[in-house]
């Protein structure tokens, strides 16, 4: 019984994303990993699948250079906008400083004067405490969003680093505020006496300081609840199989775990031949390559080398994520941009291997597979870098 268990419990998951489309509790899905990984394209395609089964997807870009547009070959804005061919699926690309910016100006108001009163003193705090001027953006942004009729908003988040600020903006918050609540005892009355010194010069209230603040950090904390609650929230970690990426991704789960912030699915990039294994492709070369030309065999043997590479790191991949969904989606030989490209790939993400044979006539790409025949075939001779 216990080795029947045992078995059990090693038993593979399904490699698909499946899961996150069918948990119709999802309110919040973040998509992350090192910069270019394809962080973008894994969101689209993503979203695409919600969309099918979504009444209302909503698609944020939190990263400054913003490929969204770029992606779906459609112009995006700070507004919410339908994709194109698409009527339950939208888009919207914000600038965390500018959006900042924007919300301390209209903070202030009309009679305040130019880039005095609230806002300066609002700039002089977020010099104080570094990356509350994100955390603060990204709590109007929640702000925002939860004001809409959007039942699933999927995040195309910054690189890894910018994406671990960002989830650790409650406690920034919570500094903040302590910090200002000291200043608050330690110069009680200052501000009207700096007023008269002004000759009577508008400033900001502490009363309007604090209020502000302290909204802030109510929608923090229950953003804070709302993304440590797996029914409502999980991220997809998304890498390549090379070494730098598969470090960064574990460092992303080591944190996400640190902040109790759901993550049980990896999706794997650029993957040469998924359906294929390294060893069975150098028998095959090493038959064929009497037959080939010098230009050939240089080749083949460099995009074998790396067929062995990414086969290593797959298989680190899948013994240090056991208990993941693991989703190899595989390098094609054109750029996946523009709805059409984005609905055939998707495919892959969703069909736990099975839908490989049915994408490839969408995506033109013959001789590219996508599954998990290579999961047996790829396991041996694993070492782990990490």
């Amino acid at each position: 019984l216990e080795q029947n268990m045992a078995e059990e419990e090693l038993e593979p998951l399904p490699a698909s994303l499946k899961n996150v489309v069918d948990q119709k509790s999802l309110q919040w899905i973040f998509v992350g990993g090192k910069g270019g990984v394809g962080k973008t394209t894994t969101s689209c395609c993503l979203s695409i699948q919600l969309a099918k089964v979504r009444e209302k997807v909503l698609i944020v870009s939190t990263d400054p250079a913003h490929n969204l547009s770029d992606a779906f070959a459609q112009k995006f804005g700070k507004e919410p906008t339908a994709v194109n061919g698409y009527d339950n699926l939208f888009v919207m690309e914000i600038d965390p400083e500018v959006e900042f910016g924007d919300e301390v100006a209209e903070l202030e108001g009309a009679d305040s004067g130019g880039l005095g009163g609230l806002q300066s003193m609002m700039q002089d705090l977020t010099k104080a405490v570094p990356g509350i001027d994100e955390a603060m953006s990204f709590a109007e942004l929640m702000k925002q969003v939860q004001t809409m009729d959007y039942d699933v908003i999927v995040f195309d988040t910054a690189p890894t680093g910018h994406t671990l600020r960002l989830l650790s903006f409650p406690s920034t918050i919570g500094a903040a505020m302590d910090k200002v609540l000291a200043l608050k005892n330690k110069f009680a009355g200052f501000l009207p006496q700096m007023q008269a010194m002004m000759g009577g010069q508008q400033m900001p209230s502490e009363e309007m300081m604090m209020g502000k603040l302290e909204e802030m950090r109510g929608v923090i904390e229950r953003v804070n609840l709302t993304f440590k609650d797996s029914s409502k929230t999980t991220f997809v970690c998304v890498c390549i199989p090379e070494f730098l990426s598969l470090y960064e991704t574990e460092r992303l789960v080591q944190e996400l775990t640190k902040f109790d912030i759901d993550t049980h699915n990896i999706v794997v990039n650029q993957v040469l031949f998924p359906d294929k294994d390294a060893e069975e492709l150098g028998e095959w070369y090493e038959l064929e390559k009497p037959k080939l030309s010098p230009e050939a065999q240089e080749l083949l043997g460099k995009l074998l080398s790396r067929k062995r590479m990414q086969d290593k790191y797959v298989n680190q991949i899948w013994d240090l994520y056991e208990d993941f969904h693991v989703v190899l989606m595989p390098l094609l030989n054109h750029e996946v941009r523009g709805s059409p490209k984005l609905e055939a790939f998707s495919k892959f993400l969703i069909d736990d291997g099975q839908g490989a044979a049915a994408g490839q006539g969408d995506l033109d790409d013959p001789g590219v597979g996508g599954g998990s025949e290579g999961h047996e075939g790829g396991q041996r001779g694993v070492t782990n870098p990490l």
